[in-house]
């Protein structure tokens, strides 16, 4: 039966009517679903593998777990005595880091609260031996707790009131030192944008949380808040997109993302943006992550515009003295604008996908291709654990990896031009893509500082992602700036290991502050600005 897209959706604006607006959104996701698996099905490339994981994620990619796929499918048994992808299966396995019990230290957020001993101190007669003093030891023993609370609380403040019997005149007592003239404090600010912005935490559902617990918070006065605190730090962000400018390496990726406001009735745009292309109706956010003198920029922006477009528009900002940045992404020609001056890096991770997803049709070759290229992670990890420069990084690679790779290029063009693969099957797509792509792919066989993969730049988009999931689209393009500006500051907290609630709380204290100076309001440095200033405040 064929599908006719307008068809269908006249079919389902008629029977909207009989329909609530929740059994609506569902049947309409039904459709929308319907449609893409059609479209996917039709496509030469299509795997079941590849339907499997549109419809229900995709699961780790480690070469072990693949080869333990393709083990299941075959209806095999590992064997004890065989190599596996991730070494020997008789050797025991390192348990991935983050399992297991906090350390104390672990708990840089919580109180600290220093308990003496009930009845001795330092320098008193040990009571066990009688002999020696005891002294207090370098470690403290340590007792966590964890305490429940609300995210947001409130204080109501009952001022008395006092009238005159005569004049009727009415006395009110003053509020308390400290309570300040506004309503939501900084703290209340960073608290909705985290829950928002950086944990997905919809509007409607902060309100229906906050109002069981007693503390009314509507979804319109949330907003309310987040766009006035977007508008007062935004010299911050716009000083975070002109120091990415400036990065020696800079990572794009983007996903798509909604905006009703740029969507007409029946799905056309309606964008006003006369920088934008008119005839595109997709919407997406971009994700840029800038690598500059060791920290890490993250930066959303959505819109119209494609990746390679918004690279574009900040690269413009990058001193006209600096060299070519490497421009690390996929290999889609729509991220590559033809003003962009780069040095282009593409993602080895994509590359090796191509092979994971016919893995189980051709074992033996993918499997081939994914021992290489573990090999060379399992170089790159050893160079960032040794702490090499990008120049001794270049020279290690150079010696260990490349003559892997080049065995590597050697074996693929030996598939092709020997036919020994059907050039139009899955596996020759994958090497085909390798081929077309090598020096883009090897970049960091000589460049120094060139990274593999695209890997961080992707893991910063589930911040987009999770927020599509949960509120399934922004409802105007201002309400996408405040969202961006907000993901960017917080997730660029996140990559430079500064806590994202006590950063925006600062920048909601020092709004005016910042305005004149925001590049002492960076995520790495402004805990050295509020010392400076704390410093300089006594002397003035």
């Amino acid at each position: 039966m064929d599908l006719d897209r307008s068809e269908l959706e006249a079919i389902l604006e008629r029977a909207k009517t009989a329909l609530s607006e929740e059994e609506y959104a569902k049947l309409h996701a039904a459709m929308e679903t319907l449609i893409f698996l059609t479209q996917e099905l039709e496509k030469k490339r299509v795997s079941v593998q590849r339907l499997k994981q549109l419809l229900f994620g995709a699961t780790t990619e480690t070469t072990r777990k693949v080869m333990d796929r393709i083990l299941d499918e075959a209806g095999k048994e590992s064997k004890s005595g065989d190599d596996s992808a991730e070494g020997k299966e008789t050797e025991t396995r390192e348990k991935a880091k983050g399992h297991g019990r906090n350390s104390a230290e672990e708990y840089v957020g919580a109180e600290k609260v220093r308990v003496p001993h009930e009845s001795l101190k330092p320098g008193d007669a040990c009571p066990n031996c009688q002999k020696g003093t005891v002294y207090e030891s370098v470690e403290p023993g340590h007792l966590v707790r964890i305490r429940g609370q609300a995210p947001l609380g409130a204080t109501v403040y009952e001022l008395q009131n006092l009238r005159c019997n005569l004049c009727g005149t009415i006395f009110t007592a003053q509020a308390p030192p400290g309570v300040g003239p506004d309503k939501y404090n900084a703290e209340s600010a960073s608290m909705i944008a985290l829950l928002k912005y950086g944990s997905g935490l919809p509007f409607n559902r902060l309100e229906r949380l906050e109002g069981s617990l007693g503390i009314p918070l509507p979804a319109t006065t949330q907003w309310e808040i987040m766009q006035h605190s977007a508008d007062r730090i935004e010299p911050v962000f716009e000083e975070m997109i002109r120091q990415a400018a400036q990065g020696q390496v800079l990572h794009h990726d983007d996903t798509k993302m909604k905006i009703l406001a740029l969507t007409g009735p029946s799905g056309e745009s309606t964008g006003s943006d006369p920088t934008e292309v008119s005839d595109r109706t997709g919407v997406f956010t971009s994700g840029i992550v800038s690598i500059l003198d060791g920290y890490q920029i993250a930066l959303f922006f959505t819109g119209h515009r494609h990746a390679g477009e918004n690279l574009a528009a900040v690269l413009k900002q990058r001193a006209s003295e600096l060299g070519r940045p490497i421009q690390m992404c996929d290999a889609l020609s729509r991220n590559m604008p033809d003003e962009l001056k780069t040095l282009v890096a593409n993602c080895l991770t994509h590359g090796r996908r191509r092979f994971v997803e016919v893995a189980t049709n051709f074992p033996d070759e993918c499997l081939y291709v994914l021992e290489t290229l573990k090999d060379v992670y399992k170089n790159d990890a050893m160079a960032k654990s040794q702490g090499m420069s990008p120049e001794q990084r270049l020279q290690f690679h150079q010696t260990q990896s490349g003559p892997k790779m080049d065995e590597l290029k050697a074996w693929l063009t030996a598939q092709i031009e020997e036919r020994k693969v059907e050039p139009n099957s899955g596996l020759g797509e994958a090497i085909a893509y390798m081929l077309k792509h090598w020096n883009e792919l090897t970049l960091f066989l000589r460049q120094p500082g060139a990274p593999l993969d695209n890997n961080v730049c992707e893991r910063a988009l589930k911040k987009a992602i999770l927020h599509r999931k949960n509120a399934y689209f922004y409802k105007t393009e201002n309400g996408a700036r405040v969202g961006d500006l907000f993901m960017s500051l917080i997730h660029t907290c996140e990559l430079n290991g500064v806590n994202p609630f006590d950063y925006l709380t600062e920048l909601h204290k020092h709004a005016n502050e910042l305005s004149a100076h925001p590049a002492d309001w960076m995520p790495w440095n402004y805990r050295d600005t509020l010392q400076r200033d704390a410093i300089l405040l006594p002397n003035s």
